[in-house]
């Protein structure tokens, strides 16, 4: 029996600001705008070619309103500023604001400022704080942070990292990474034993997927465990894990790009999910189809995600480490079966459009002096 989580309704009109707007968010956004009586405006650019985000430019329930993104150097030294920012407010005239809590987008403290001028609350949304700073730059983000009145995050370790900082806890939501809505229907059927077990992966080929590692775990594996490999999407890697396969692994599928009713069939195909490098919403999308997991330990929201019931986390870029937990699960079908049976039960029970929906709606309530069960607990 699947977790109920009631519908919240937000007495207020919503404003939510983020550098893009990936097509995977869109779910999200569209079911959030249902629970605002005043409406949802999200304001967002477009990111560099070189992230290969795709991008989506309208929005149905949701306002859309397009910002101009200025990028501004790589790697740890990015920056960016939102042109329209204060505009798009003066029009859209937000209750209440949420942020991406990320001191990179050096647009967001003058909306901060914008918004408490006119004593309207904004809420901070993002990952957490990961890793150690030196005293003074430990300094400028716990101010940065204390500019919110509430945060919001994707896990647990998040809410932590935020605790750290000394943010108050009852001001802290976790609100789980989603992109699939809590299942309806009953888990595939899969038979207890199969002759070629198959692997799959679902997502954008980028280099942070390290879908080479993939390829290469499979060629290291014994000839009886090796499985039949679907790689499902494309991207700028894709001609170069192709011909990657045709050298150490070349019985590996590359399906291209497939969304909704066209991907359906080979989850259910499936018999084991891997995510060697980045990313998360689509091992929350395959465990919703009823496949065990075995993901890459990043950026803390896989934790939350993957337990020792339903798969394995492993460690990013270590080939000996993906190569046996490969091992590992090829080699016994009906233990999958029942790891599979128990991510359908986490997607159903607890990590779902509908919770995270939920989540939010218990954050604004709070910071318009609402009350909320809880916090940090989801």
């Amino acid at each position: 029996m699947s977790a109920e989580f009631p519908s919240p309704s937000i007495p207020a009109r919503l404003g939510l600001a983020q550098r893009v707007l990936p097509v995977y968010r869109v779910p999200f956004f569209e079911a959030l705008a249902t629970t605002c009586t005043g409406g949802l405006g999200v304001f967002a650019g477009q990111p560099r070619p070189q992230e290969a985000i795709e991008s989506a430019e309208r929005l149905a329930t949701a306002r859309f309103f397009p910002a101009i993104n200025r990028h501004f150097f790589n790697g740890k030294f990015y920056l960016c500023v939102q042109q329209g920012l204060i505009a798009w407010l003066e029009t859209w005239q937000p209750d209440v604001l949420i942020l991406e809590a990320n001191p990179r987008y050096l647009s967001n403290p003058a909306a901060v400022r914008w918004m408490h001028q006119r004593g309207r609350p904004v809420i901070g949304w993002g990952l957490g704080a990961p890793g150690r700073l030196s005293g003074l730059r430990s300094a400028l983000r716990r101010k940065f942070m204390h500019t919110f009145d509430a945060l919001i995050t994707y896990s647990q370790s998040g809410a932590a990292e935020y605790a750290a900082l000394g943010y108050p806890d009852g001001r802290i939501f976790v609100a789980p990474n989603a992109a699939a809505a809590r299942p309806t229907a009953e888990p595939p059927a899969r038979p207890a034993h199969v002759q070629r077990p198959t692997v799959i992966f679902t997502g954008r080929l980028q280099a942070r997927k390290r879908l080479d590692l993939l390829l290469r775990a499979c060629a290291a594996l014994p000839v009886s465990l090796q499985p039949h490999l679907v790689i499902v999407g494309d991207g700028p890697e894709r001609r170069p894990l192709q011909a990657l396969a045709g050298h150490i692994y070349p019985s590996a599928e590359f399906t291209g790009a497939l969304f909704g009713d066209e991907l359906k069939p080979w989850l259910e195909l499936a018999d084991l999910f891997v995510l060697p490098g980045t990313g998360g919403l689509a091992v929350q999308q395959a465990m919703a189809a009823a496949l065990p997991v075995i993901v890459a330990e990043a950026d803390g929201t896989q934790a939350d995600l993957v337990r020792a019931e339903n798969g394995w986390l492993v460690q990013p870029g270590d080939l000996a480490d993906l190569t046996t937990r490969l091992a590992q699960a090829l080699a016994d079908i009906p233990r999958l079966r029942q790891m599979g049976l128990q991510s359908y039960k986490i997607i159903a029970e607890e990590i779902n459009l509908e919770a995270m929906v939920a989540a939010f709606g218990r954050a604004v309530a709070c910071v318009m002096g609402g009350t909320h069960a809880h916090s940090t607990g989801g």
